[in-house]
């Protein structure tokens, strides 16, 4: 394997001057924190309940059960006790639902990763909040302010339609806030719980295939745009790539009506990432001259068993590579796009890469887009 070059003599990320060291700009993550709902149900569990809610009484149920045993998830959390669903009658049900346990966690997550970096509320200069499985005005960072003791003038950024790719696209654009404002504290919220979207009376197959493979989370991420204090060996950003597919708008997302959220799950996302995706992540790759030999850590959101298996087949990695990201679709399902950032605290708490490993961060969400984030520790 070709030995990967410093940072300091890397090409200079997308945006910056020319002969701009890269590690000049690389934003340094001081802690990551994940709050998981205290309803606790194995996959077992939830099959026969969920197919109650989704499907006709007597209605056959073989691919539900099919589904929920090839999802390859074991355990999820969920919002609300499962026996609670039946009575969300409406939208409006279900969405203050998302309210009311979306604060809990967001809480729970915020509050936890600044203890983790040594701060406090008051310390954080921006906010970027995000869900896609809800909605409110006042949105949820204005009503977490005061009940945490965030600053009066403390910089809000709502986020929603980002879907899955939020936790790579999140930290991605906390990156661009800090390169401007290196002495700031960042953070990134994200509060998904997918649960409340599930469709009664619904037996369509993205439908099912929501019900077979979602969970519940909410995820914190802070920054600050110098090495300071915070986690030993914790990875700075170095450099971020987007990517919009054209003409692939109708593959993922919602179809929003009276019921809420309708997932729109289209099978093509395996195909984008055996036919562009590698060729993308390649490039950026290269643009730092790096292969993806030099990649000693996968952050990779786990869209699901067909996706995981394109990405490790695409880029030719070792069955092994993406193991963070199959034990966390294992134990809490896909929780939208908290799911990256719990891989993330996985990484950095159990795998510990050694100084000077590179990483790389990356999703794929609604658009449809990706999303990837250059990291070393």
């Amino acid at each position: 394997m070709r030995v990967p070059v410093m940072v300091d003599d890397a090409p200079s990320p997308r945006g910056l001057p020319d002969g701009t060291a890269a590690s000049a700009a690389a934003t340094t993550i001081l802690a990551v924190r994940t709050a998981l709902p205290p309803h606790r149900y194995t996959q077992d569990d939830l099959t026969e309940p969920i197919g109650d809610l989704c499907l006709a009484p007597g209605a056959e149920r073989a691919l539900l059960r099919r589904l929920h045993a090839s999802a390859g998830v074991r355990t999820r959390h969920l919002a609300l006790p499962i026996e609670r669903y039946a009575g969300l009658g409406d939208f409006g049900q279900s969405n203050d639902a998302w309210m009311a346990a979306g604060l809990d966690l967001a809480e729970q997550a915020l509050t936890g990763a600044l203890k983790e970096a040594g701060l406090e509320p008051y310390d954080v200069d921006l906010l970027v909040c995000t869900s896609i499985t809800g909605i409110a005005a006042p949105s949820l960072d204005a009503r977490l302010a005061g009940r945490v003791g965030l600053r009066p003038d403390v910089k809000r950024v709502p986020v929603f339609g980002l879907g899955c790719v939020t936790g790579a696209a999140g930290l991605a654009r906390l990156h661009d806030y800090l390169r401007g404002h290196p002495d700031d504290t960042a953070v990134l919220l994200t509060v998904e719980l997918c649960s409340l979207t599930l469709q009664q009376r619904d037996d369509s197959h993205a439908n099912l295939v929501a019900g077979a493979l979602f969970g519940d989370g909410a995820a914190a991420v802070v920054a600050r745009g110098r090495r300071t204090t915070g986690l030993d060996g914790g990875p700075t950003v170095v450099a971020t790539r987007s990517h919009l597919y054209p003409d692939t708008e109708q593959l993922l997302g919602w179809n929003i009506g009276a019921s809420g959220f309708r997932i729109v799950l289209g099978a093509g996302v395996p195909n984008i990432v055996r036919g562009h995706f590698g060729t993308h992540l390649r490039d950026f790759l290269a643009d730092h001259r790096l292969t993806t030999d030099d990649i000693g850590a996968w952050v990779c959101h786990p869209g699901g068993p067909k996706v995981l298996s394109a990405v490790t087949e695409v880029l030719g990695l070792p069955d092994s590579a993406l193991d963070t990201a199959w034990n966390s679709l294992a134990t809490v399902g896909n929780m939208s796009s908290a799911s990256v950032l719990h891989i993330l605290q996985n990484t950095c708490e159990t795998r510990r890469p050694e100084p000077g490993t590179w990483g790389l961060l990356l999703a794929m969400g609604p658009g449809f887009c990706s999303e990837l984030v250059l990291l070393r520790w």
